[in-house]
Formats: structure tokens, C-alpha cells, sequence
């Protein structure tokens, strides 16, 4: 299978805490990631599909460009994660959960001959959260 893959950067907040645990046992899990700290992420978006013969390409990287700054990167850039997107409130902004959300926001936003096989997403340069679907 032939894949293409961009990667695009944005900033964001967040803090790990669960409203059913005191504040002593959110610090004894969360440790300092339960205060309110900050990202540079690097997110992959990986896609495949027929190359077309005209151009060679997969699919136009200035219209995925487009697509994952609209759904995704407007959404997530300078965001306070777990406090300004809806679907983070009741999860966690782990990295885990934020593929997930990735994943959802661009599924079925490319053309339908252009399939979203990967999210990557790089939260340091040692962690990063991989979501192949399903």
C-alpha cells in the first residue's frame, strides 16, 4: 500500500484532572501534568488511494492542507484542550483521546477515492499516540 503523509504543528493547553477524585489523588496519579501545562504538537496525517495518473499524486496536499486546518488544527491551536472543545469534557486531553478526536474530525472529510489510514501525534519528542482506525 502506497501512503502519503503530511505533518502539521500546533500549540495547546491542557491539564489532566477527574472531578471524582480529590485533589490529592488526582496529584498522586497525575502528578505535575495535573496543573495546567502546555504542548508543541506535531500531528502525521497519513492517506492512501489510487495515484492518479495526471499528476502522480494520492491526493492534492493543498486541499488536505485545507481540510485538516478547518476540522482540526483551528479547532486544537492555542486551545486550552480539556476547557475549550466540547468533546474533551467528559475525556481526558491525553494524547490517546486527542487521535481519537483527530480521527473523527477528518474520517470522512477527504474524497471518497482518498482514505485516512494513520493519525499521528507526536505530544514531546519521545511520546507520540498512533490511530489506524476501528
Amino acid at each position: 500500500m502506497l501512503i502519503i503523509t503530511k505533518r502539521f504543528k500546533f500549540c495547546a493547553a491542557h491539564r489532566y484532572h477527574n472531578t471524582e477524585w480529590t485533589e490529592e489523588q488526582n496529584r498522586a496519579i497525575f502528578g505535575a501534568d495535573h496543573k495546567l501545562h502546555g504542548h508543541n504538537y506535531d500531528l502525521e496525517v497519513s492517506l492512501t488511494g489510487p495515484v492518479d495518473p495526471a499528476t502522480g499524486f494520492i491526493a492534492d496536499l493543498q486541499k488536505v492542507k485545507e481540510i485538516v486546518e478547518t476540522r482540526v488544527i483551528d479547532q486544537l491551536d492555542h486551545a486550552q484542550i480539556d476547557m475549550d472543545i466540547p468533546w474533551f469534557k467528559e475525556r481526558q486531553p491525553s494524547s490517546e483521546n486527542l487521535v481519537l478526536y483527530i480521527w473523527e474530525q477528518l474520517t470522512a472529510a477527504f474524497p471518497a477515492d482518498v482514505q485516512l489510514v494513520r493519525i499521528r501525534l507526536y505530544e514531546t519528542p519521545t511520546i507520540y499516540a498512533e490511530y489506524s482506525g476501528g
